[in-house]
């Protein structure tokens, strides 16, 4: 007994020192694991990290990227409402036509209906005198180029002797010679393009068909919206998106204010011009002077080109029917007349209600006609000046609400973008 509690004694001295070698040995382990780890985390912290590929690319051309897809959008957005507007052309003119007679009236029915008449009397009247005027203008200037159209032909025979007599004794040594090879091109010209002369006279009538058809739709859209356009507006309202309802909501007024004061000035310095020419070009001598001044007051809608081009109509009516004294006589009266309306006319009428730079009308007045011809030129402006003054409201309302963010710096490369600050402990670069 005493030699096996010896040995017993021995085993598990021998277990304690066989434990104590093996956990020396998983300390040894350990250690060196850890150590291992540890060199491990350095030579990653030494070597070059690999950047975000996004990160590469410069800040400018990220900024350039992103502005260029959405801009893409806007152009593709753009295209497609320009093509259905093409396709539809009468029905938005019409309906564009509509709007603008709506704002010259629409302060007329207001004012009726103020004064204790129904919406519809007040309605009925303002339409009723107002197409009765358009008509009875339309009426009158049929009436005097009609009557006026047997003296014409007459005054125009002696203007062109009268011109020709003047190019032979002007300084420009024109020959009578080449003054009737250029008569006798025109005739040849007009004689072998009878076909074309023919295709243009049908196109006129299919034009002339669409103008009454779309002054009647005109009408008729006008008639609804002097009667219930606030209805009309509120159900315009219900096709925006929740979200930005009450912006456009808001931005509505100022727009109709803009649109108002727009189509009223240009009416009343229309109607300066056309009184002013008209008078100058009657104490001239000019033979449908009156005719001539509805012109002018027709192509006054289309700013900058129409008073151009009824002032060149007037100085070439001067030239042939008066000859060229009278021509630059009518050309000075034309020059002082739109030089009044452009320094005096334009800023003291329609003042800040319509603030479109001439550049924005120049390009506004082109793009009109090439989309949808001379109804194009004339709804661009107005347009513009309306677009503009919601922008302008609708910018200014986010400013108000603090929707502006501030600006930053652009981030030094490969740094990221700028709004996803390092933490604080971290390595800017650390994705």
């Amino acid at each position: 007994m005493p030699g096996i509690r010896a040995w017993l004694g021995r085993v598990k001295d021998g277990a304690a020192a066989l434990g104590e070698r093996r956990a020396q040995a998983q300390a040894r382990h350990d250690a060196e694991a850890a150590a291992e780890r540890e060199r491990a985390a350095e030579a990653r912290r030494a070597r070059p990290r690999t950047r975000d590929p996004a990160l590469t690319v410069p800040w400018g051309v990220r900024v350039a990227a992103e502005a260029g897809w959405r801009f893409l959008v806007l152009a593709a957005a753009l295209w497609v409402v320009m093509r259905v507007i093409g396709s539809v052309r009468l029905v938005v003119l019409a309906f564009a036509a509509a709007l603008l007679v709506t704002a010259l009236l629409e302060p007329t029915v207001a004012r009726l209906h103020r004064l204790g008449l129904s919406r519809g009397a007040a309605t009925a009247i303002t339409a009723l005198c107002g197409f009765l005027v358009l008509g009875l203008v339309g009426w009158f200037v049929v009436w005097q180029v009609l009557d006026n159209l047997g003296n014409l032909s007459g005054r125009l025979q002696e203007g062109i002797e009268e011109l020709k007599r003047w190019l032979l004794d002007s300084p420009f040594h024109v020959t009578e010679q080449q003054i009737n090879d250029v008569a006798e091109r025109l005739s040849d010209a007009i004689g072998t393009s009878t076909s074309e002369i023919t295709s243009t006279g049908l196109q006129g009538v299919t034009v002339l068909v669409e103008v009454l058809t779309g002054m009647l739709l005109a009408m008729f859209v006008t008639l609804f919206l002097l009667y219930d356009g606030k209805r009309i507006w509120q159900w315009t309202l219900k096709l925006v998106p929740a979200a930005a309802r009450p912006d456009v909501a808001d931005a509505g007024p100022p727009a109709w204010r803009t649109l108002t004061a727009y189509i009223r000035g240009t009416m009343v310095v229309a109607f300066i011009d056309a009184l002013f020419i008209g008078l100058g070009i009657y104490i001239l001598g000019v033979p449908l002077a009156v005719p001539i001044g509805v012109v002018i007051f027709l192509a006054s809608f289309v700013p900058l080109v129409g008073a151009v081009a009824s002032g060149a109509l007037a100085v070439v009516v001067a030239l042939v029917t008066q000859g060229v004294f009278t021509a630059l006589m009518a050309l000075l009266v034309v020059l002082v007349v739109q030089q009044i309306e452009g320094h005096v006319l334009q800023p003291f009428i329609l003042g800040r209600a319509v603030r479109v730079h001439p550049v924005a009308v120049v390009l506004a007045v082109a793009t009109g006609g090439v989309v949808a011809g001379i109804g194009g030129a004339v709804v661009a402006v107005p347009l513009v000046a309306v677009a503009n003054t919601v922008i302008v409201h609708l910018g200014g309302a986010h400013a108000a609400d603090g929707d502006v963010v501030e600006a930053s710096s652009p981030p030094v490369e490969g740094e990221g973008p700028p709004d996803r600050p390092a933490a604080p402990g971290q390595d800017p670069g650390a994705p």
